[in-house]
């Protein structure tokens, strides 16, 4: 197997040397020559728009190409059509979409579609963790079973160990007391703990072990996160209360698809400018086109090859099935690392050393996960921050779904369903600080808002849930910022 033997007997610094010295273009179009020759789908596409591949010789050829998403490719083409040969056989795996946007699809991959994305894994375990040099106990709380995530990552951490990484795997999925045990069973054994799993879940488990009077810090957890945006303050809250002093090196977020894997990372440089970033909202505007702050990733353009198309994201990439531009809706941008670097030194950023010189990817998040409200948009990270204020935080666990309701008086209403944390009973009081907060920090950072909005329309209602509440917040799914 191609892959895996070049996944084990190549560093890190050599896998990644490519994606540090080009674009990514050359490996970009040698690529699609083979999905155009190989895999039926694409090829009839490409004939039906009468484009020749031979045509395609540039970057602004390669711009002509037309978008895939799930519509127009994935579903209207079978299974066999979209791989490689006409025949999935050559897989032996199904990634499942969560269906956070509607139907679940299944994704066809093999073993050798998943070391290339253990290379992912890899740069977060070396370059953030150092786990070529600690014991490492890490431990899988994303849902197991059919769901990507578990499987997924489970994988890739087996491809570590198999190339030498001091790295011992659990996968008790997202059961809370079940990870609690493990940690306090083996975490001491080992020189580091990492958690892998979704942001607000991975709150809920710290925050339940100090409720049983786990002292997290004893395990130097460190924690791999994916799905969703979370701000500056939620990382330094969540290093706080996991003992954990060196902040840059504790949590890297993963950006990720069960379309095609993991497509580019946090690094130690990522997570110092996104710091960098947050307490300066003007330069995060002319940085990002936008005040609000994205997850911001380095990721190797030989392996994933991203483009800009109207303010969001494509990529091309080998996968179970090989896409290229594909759109899947995320609002963000690309920078090349030495334009980045140029832009920050101007405003005093100093660059940690050792880091690599990877273009940089942001992404905001999914456009359906916000809500329209007199004509705003109300994202949910910018909800997640007003939660996550010193006033409030102690009170919730982090989980909220937004909505606008029809009949709460003569105009719609903003309607905030927010669990409460273990043992917190709900009050009035919680409930008016709550609403104070996403208020404040609305009318600070959200200008549409802020002018859209009539002001006596602009104060959430807000409701407040147990934890585990069927209706909003069931425990075991994903879970959805707003209806």
């Amino acid at each position: 197997m191609e892959s895996r033997d070049r996944f084990l007997k190549t560093s890190l610094d050599d896998l990644l040397r490519a994606g540090e010295t080009g674009d990514g273009f050359a490996e970009t179009r040698r690529f699609f020559g083979r999905v155009a020759a190989e895999v039926p789908a694409y090829g009839e596409m490409l004939r039906e728009r009468g484009i020749d591949p031979a045509t395609i010789r540039e970057p602004s050829d390669f711009a002509g190409l037309p978008l895939l998403d799930k519509a127009n490719y994935v579903r209207r083409f079978s299974q066999d059509q979209v791989v490689f040969g006409g025949d999935r056989a050559r897989c032996d795996f199904y990634a499942v979409s969560s269906g956070s946007t509607g139907e679940p699809t299944f994704w066809p991959r093999s073993a050798a579609d998943e070391y290339p994305i253990a290379t992912r894994f890899e740069q977060v375990f070396r370059d953030m963790f150092r786990a070529h040099e600690k014991r490492t106990l890490a431990v899988v709380c994303f849902a197991m079973g059919t769901w990507v995530g578990g499987m997924f990552t489970t994988f890739c951490l087996r491809a570590l160990a198999e190339k030498g990484y001091r790295v011992m795997i659990a996968t008790p999925g997202n059961k809370p007391d079940e990870i609690i045990r493990i940690v306090e069973r083996l975490g001491a054994d080992f020189d580091q703990t990492v958690l892998l799993g979704y942001p607000p879940f991975l709150k809920e488990v710290i925050d339940a072990g100090r409720a049983k009077g786990l002292d997290w810090g004893r395990y130097n957890p460190r924690l791999v996160l994916a799905g969703e945006v979370f701000s500056e303050t939620w990382r330094e809250l969540m290093a706080e209360r996991a003992g954990v002093e060196d902040v840059l090196h504790f949590a890297a977020s993963l950006y990720g698809t069960a379309d095609a894997g993991v497509l580019a990372q946090e690094t130690p440089l990522s997570v110092a400018i996104r710091r960098f970033l947050s307490t300066r909202p003007n330069l995060a505007q002319q940085v990002f086109g936008d005040a609000r702050l994205p997850t911001l990733c380095q990721y190797d353009p030989a392996n994933r090859y991203f483009e800009v198309v109207d303010g969001t994201l494509a990529f091309s990439g080998d996968n179970g099935v090989p896409l290229i531009r594909y759109h899947i809706a995320d609002r963000g941008g690309i920078m090349s690392h030495d334009e980045m670097l140029v832009k920050l030194r101007t405003a005093g950023f100093t660059a940690p050393e050792g880091g690599r010189r990877q273009p940089f990817v942001w992404v905001f998040g999914r456009a359906n996960f916000t809500i329209s409200y007199f004509g705003a948009n109300i994202f949910p990270e910018t909800v997640s921050l007003a939660l996550e204020q010193p006033d409030v935080r102690g009170f919730i666990t982090g989980k909220f779904v937004m909505e606008v309701k029809e009949g709460l008086g003569d105009k719609p209403a903003f309607a905030l369903a927010v669990e409460l944390a273990q043992n917190v009973v709900a009050s009035d009081e919680i409930g008016r600080s709550i609403g104070a907060s996403v208020l404040a920090v609305l009318r600070q950072l959200n200008s549409e808002f802020a002018n859209y909005v009539p002001a006596d329309r602009q104060g959430p209602v807000v409701t407040l849930y147990p934890p585990g509440h069927p209706d909003y917040f069931p425990i075991g799914v994903k879970h959805r910022y707003s209806r």
